[in-house]
């Protein structure tokens, strides 16, 4: 085997490898092709499903430090082991399903949850050529897979036969149905951007990351992702100090290990998604000419933007449920819309102002006269965003202020108890003018 090949496009190296064994074995095509693509589901489910063992302790770690305490120290070196022997825990401890559960769906719901997330992972480029499927609708799969994610919690709370389960399964729809909505819209811009909804065309298109021409839509992508992750401080879902644990109360054992599982690497995955869709991907320093690298620089900002989401998690409150949905439908689902119009329009008029052909201004030859128009959209939205924001809050205050005066007025002077000024035997005070 050529080792520079195998480094430059390990992927394809190993199949074709794996491809001369089997046919040397005697094998069908559609067998080998077959087998082929199971082990190929096998090493992403794997990858998946080892990288929380990591995830867990990189975020107790993290933070235990931002909250100054230690965290985890004790198993392994510090602490690297104790992800591993709380997972032997959950292993051995005994699984109980509720008496009046609904057996079939309670116990698929924690299968499903992971199985949304793996699967997720399927149309995520690694590198160059190094992805696991590639679909022409790959933007369309993350919503739509994502959001079995989603049917998996209301499953779990309404199949449990507890009131608490059950609340928490109202929750999901009135939080991440809601949310689902700005972040189809805001992932809407990169694929606008890049005249394309496959992945990796995605990231090609980045020679100038996308979250330098769209700001705004990648703020509301990330903010509304956490959201569905059901994350501080939108975790709602769970709530300890109002619903005891959530959707999730009556499970035990592996089965809470799986929901514990997909949160953590859909955690994860927010991070990832954003890497691919606004800062590029495999993008950087020599990465198409080698792959390796490319993944380096993928989990590199697939990790900045998981420790967003655990320092979101360590210093932000819950928020309460309607201020929640004011926050999704009053003002992120209007300003992913503006984002998706200046977008259409900035990218538009350019070419007329330039006086160039729409072909070229769209190609490397206008890229940063490109993302500085687009970037100068967005910061015309978000001025006009703050305007509006501010002239209500002002708009408030004042009401606010103003309010006890009207009232007292209104009321022609009189207190609650029906009396005015001298209900209570005492003379209005009086001032003599000063000699």
């Amino acid at each position: 085997m050529d080792i520079a090949k195998l480094l430059n496009d390990p992927v394809n190296e190993l199949a074709k490898l794996l491809t001369g064994l089997l046919a040397g074995m005697g094998l069908p095509s559609a067998l080998i092709t077959t087998i082929l693509l199971i082990i190929g589901v096998v090493a992403i489910g794997t990858f998946c499903l080892l990288l929380p063992l990591f995830l867990i302790w990189f975020e107790r770690r993290v933070v235990a430090r931002m909250q100054d305490r230690v965290g985890p120290n004790r198993v392994g070196w510090q602490g690297s082991l104790q992800t591993i022997a709380d997972a032997l825990k959950l292993i051995i401890k005994e699984d109980i399903t509720p008496i009046g559960a609904d057996v079939i769906v309670y116990n698929i719901s924690p299968i499903l949850s992971v199985v949304a997330i793996i699967t997720m992972w399927a149309v995520i480029p690694f590198a160059i050529n190094i992805v696991g499927t590639t679909l022409n609708v790959g933007a369309l799969y993350i919503v739509s897979v994502g959001s079995l994610g989603t049917l998996a919690i209301m499953m779990g709370g309404w199949a449990s036969n507890n009131k608490y389960a059950l609340l928490g399964a109202f929750r999901t729809v009135a939080q991440l149905v809601s949310y689902e909505v700005p972040m189809l819209l805001s992932l809407l811009v990169p694929v606008i951007l890049a005249r394309s909804m496959e992945m990796n065309k995605i990231v090609g298109e980045q020679s100038i990351w996308f979250v330098i021409a769209a700001p705004i839509a990648t703020l509301i992508f990330f903010a509304t992702s956490v959201a569905e992750v059901g994350r501080t401080p939108f975790d709602l879902l769970e709530a300890e100090s109002e619903i005891v644990a959530g959707f999730h109360i009556e499970y035990t054992g592996m089965k809470f290990a799986m929901f514990f599982v997909a949160e953590f690497m859909h955690a994860f995955t927010v991070g990832s998604l954003t890497a691919v869709l606004f800062l590029g991907g495999w993008r950087g320093p020599w990465a198409e000419e080698i792959p390796l690298l490319g993944i380096v620089y993928f989990m590199l900002k697939s990790f900045a933007g998981y420790f967003l989401v655990i320092l979101m998690r360590a210093s932000l409150p819950r928020i309460r449920i309607d201020h929640m949905l004011d926050l999704c439908w009053k003002f992120l689902t209007p300003l992913a819309l503006g984002a998706i119009v200046i977008t259409l329009l900035f990218d538009k008029l350019g070419p007329a102002l330039l006086n160039v052909e729409y072909a070229r201004w769209v190609g490397p030859d206008y890229m940063f006269a490109r993302a500085g128009l687009l970037l100068l959209g967005n910061l015309l939205l978000g001025l006009i965003t703050l305007y509006i924001l501010s002239s209500e809050a002002r708009r408030q205050r004042r009401a606010a202020e103003g309010e006890p005066a009207a009232d007292h007025a209104a009321h022609g002077g009189h207190d609650e108890h029906g009396h005015g000024d001298e209900g209570h035997g005492h003379a209005a005070p009086t001032h003599a003018p000063a000699h």
